[in-house]
């Protein structure tokens, strides 16, 4: 992946990350830092399916589901699968299409099936969605509500590249596109086993405790309207068990938990209207909290 996106080893360490916890990912930053291009190189890495689906106004949510037509030489009605039937699917721009489009992902991004016409259909695994978003612009745009981020594991920004890295950019993108260089190093049944090593890994009751500390503060924290939900605590589990096997490790530490915090929570929590008025984020409120909450010091 970092033969197109060069100089973000840890963007592409994130990503990964994420798939191998079973969630999805938005990715939300300015035009033209290769959002799109890290979301190819992902699934070309993979020897699985690969969908895409350009938000725009008037985008229908059988654009995305997919949809039933009758079929006249069998006389019967057959299901078109639409885009997010594949293993990767990638959401471009998804703040541009209309509520109701966006909420035709919900039930596939959190249950991981789609229903059309009282029919239900599974997806993957692995079955991972990712979104791009642009902060900048809103004119013509949607903003996504806080019940579809939190269905969102991580939101991480690409950045801009250093100057090593554009340097190189130049060079590689300039008489050839670096994706037709990326091929499968993984197949679906290794990302599964990659699923299957991540739940074995052990949480302490030491580092559960700290999750739930750090659950019920931001409940509490005066610059904060809303805290971390359940499926917050329970996805930073999650990734704080990749991210440890990652390490070799088969046992979580609080590094993990620390580590991870902002790109899963940041989305989630939602500051009150006054510390905005004082230019506080979300990140600024999660700083505070990891920096008061007590650290476990032992399982």
């Amino acid at each position: 992946m970092q033969q197109a996106i060069q100089g973000k080893a840890d963007v592409v360490d994130l990503v990964l990350l994420c798939l191998v916890s079973e969630g999805h990912l938005l990715i939300e930053d300015v035009p033209g830092v290769g959002k799109t291009s890290l979301a190819k190189a992902l699934a070309r890495s993979i020897d699985c399916s690969f969908g895409r689906v350009q938000f725009t106004p008037d985008l229908l949510p059988s654009d995305v589901v997919g949809v039933t037509v009758w079929n006249r030489s069998d006389s019967r009605f057959e299901f078109r699968p639409g885009p997010i039937f594949a293993s990767i699917v990638l959401g471009d721009e998804i703040n541009r299409a209309s509520p109701k489009t966006q909420s035709a992902m919900l039930e596939a991004m959190a249950e991981g099936q789609v229903t059309v016409d009282n029919v239900t259909y599974p997806l993957g695994p692995p079955f991972m969605v990712i979104a791009t978003q642009n902060p900048i612009e809103h004119e013509g745009t949607y903003p996504l509500p806080e019940s579809q981020l939190d269905r969102f594991l991580m939101r991480v920004s690409v950045g801009y590249p250093s100057r090593e890295a554009e340097l190189e950019v130049l060079d590689t993108h300039g008489d050839h596109n670096p994706l037709d260089q990326v091929g499968p190093v993984a197949t679906r049944r290794d990302v599964e086993a990659m699923i299957d090593a991540v739940r074995t890994v052990h949480v302490a009751p030491s580092i559960k405790a700290y999750l739930v500390e750090l659950a019920n503060a931001s409940r509490r924290h005066h610059h904060l309207a809303l805290g971390m939900s359940p499926r917050a605590t329970l996805s930073l589990q999650r990734v704080a068990r990749a991210r440890a096997l990652a390490g070799g490790r088969a046992y979580v530490v609080p590094d993990d938990v620390k580590a991870l915090a902002e790109p899963v929570l940041a989305h989630r929590l939602l500051v009150t209207p006054e510390a905005q008025l004082q230019g506080i984020s979300s990140a600024d409120a999660l700083a505070e909290l990891l920096a008061h909450v007590p650290v476990p010091t032992s399982g």
